[in-house]
């Protein structure tokens, strides 16, 4: 029998990664009852603009800093409010497969506890959508605010809401730019040993400030969908620490070494004969 102690060599795969194209449907099944379900909202209107002076009145009375000073860095140069469009755009739903996609081909357990986790943030989001239709403020009158994307593009809204098939326009809290774009941060920090997965945090920084800054988001649609993050997380049970690695492999035990030479049981003629 082997005294070495060695991990298994399967790694990774020793945890069974559920089936690939049943994890495509679901996802794909999930996201399609999010778009559909944040298009019951529409026709809220009145309700939504109603709501949106009372956000920014709560922010002002909490003396959160306004948008337009986040805005106004933005709009220095055409190139970068642009850069910040195509990263609202692009980045949001790109990175977050990437994520899972990486998860499950690396951390298969991490994947099951990260789709989870979104699948109940986003679950949570469509409720609050629904219930709370909110007007982005790119709309509202005393924001005094540039709607970036019409302005300098690209832009995935139409430029009157209620004739938008493609989204809802009033569906801004909470903001799941921002809580998918946490969970990846979280995500990677707990899937990972290196010394720079911390700066996986600058991905939910960067996102917002562009979520604020071409203002199709307020400040308290960012703590909102964190809120709904903490509770998701507090949720599900997080993969254990000895999951996380390059292997995911749980050590072998090492067996008791036999013992070579005399006993007791050898009495002291045995030794004395040996010498």
């Amino acid at each position: 029998m082997h005294s070495r102690t060695e991990p298994e060599r399967d790694g990774a795969a020793s945890i069974r990664r559920p089936p690939l194209i049943r994890e495509l449907l679901l996802v794909a099944g999930l996201f399609l009852v999010y778009k559909f379900g944040r298009r019951l909202a529409n026709g809220h209107t009145a309700e939504a603009f109603h709501n949106a002076h009372r956000v920014w009145h709560w922010e002002r009375s909490l003396h959160l800093p306004g948008e337009s000073d986040v805005q106004s860095v933005l709009l220095h140069g055409d190139t970068l409010v642009r850069a910040a469009n195509t990263y609202y755009v692009a980045v949001h739903f790109t990175a977050t497969v990437i994520f899972l996609a990486w998860l499950y081909l690396r951390r298969p357990e991490h994947y099951l506890w990260a789709r989870r986790i979104l699948a109940l943030l986003t679950g949570a989001a469509l409720a609050l959508h629904l219930t709370f239709p909110l007007a982005p403020p790119r709309m509202l009158d005393v924001a005094h605010l540039v709607d970036t994307g019409q302005a300098y593009g690209p832009t995935v809204y139409g430029a009157k809401p209620a004739a938008d098939s493609m989204a809802n326009q009033f569906a801004a809290m909470p903001s799941l730019h921002f809580g998918w774009a946490l969970m990846v941060a979280i995500g990677l920090i707990a899937a990972t040993r290196s010394r720079w997965r911390w700066l996986w945090l600058l991905h939910p920084l960067l996102t917002l400030v562009v979520i604020v800054g071409t203002a199709n988001h307020y400040w308290l649609d960012a703590v909102v969908a964190a809120v709904l993050l903490c509770i998701a997380l507090n949720m599900v049970h997080a993969p254990s620490p000895t999951s996380r690695g390059t292997t995911g492999a749980v050590p072998r035990p090492v067996p008791a070494p036999r013992r070579v030479g005399p006993t007791r049981a050898d009495g002291p003629g045995l030794v004395g004969a040996g010498r």
